[in-house]
């Protein structure tokens, strides 16, 4: 049996703009809490989708993606066929609350990092949301209401 191969991007986006960080979690039709992300289309690179989905799915436009971190997971589902998906994950920086979800979403929620992590279905979404925290914690150039991003040289 031939396993079809999927690539998508997306992102964990944050906002600190009221003194510390909240993190977006999206319902899908599915019933489960996820980040929001897609697929890859021909020609755009993986920071053009995650930014291109973002705008989609939610509506947010001032998003910027946090140099330096990048996390890639890999799962098989079975729908016709076997697919083999890999999602990449960007880290995105955001000012902006007010979201308006696409179709394909149910509700969405700003939670802190713990009730984030509890909300997230899947064990590699709780994963990279891990990830993310360590990476902001460790980086403090991104305090409150004065995100630096881009290189830091």
């Amino acid at each position: 049996m031939e396993m079809k191969l999927r690539r998508s991007a997306g992102a964990v986006i944050f906002n600190n703009s009221i003194g510390e960080n909240y993190y977006l979690v999206l319902l899908y039709g599915g019933g489960h809490w996820d980040f929001p992300k897609g697929g890859i289309e021909e020609g755009e690179s993986e920071v053009e989708t995650a930014l291109r989905e973002i705008k989609e799915e939610t509506n947010l436009r001032d998003v910027r993606i946090v140099e330096g971190f990048k996390r890639v997971i890999s799962y098989t589902y079975k729908s016709d066929e076997t697919v083999y998906k890999t999602v990449i994950f960007f880290l995105g920086h955001t000012n902006e609350f007010q979201v308006i979800l696409s179709k394909e979403h149910k509700a969405y929620a700003w939670l802190k990092y713990k009730d984030a992590l509890s909300q997230l279905t899947f064990r590699t979404a709780k994963q990279v949301l891990m990830d993310a925290d360590v990476f902001l914690k460790s980086h403090p150039v991104f305090g409150v209401n004065k995100p630096q991003i881009g290189n830091m040289s």
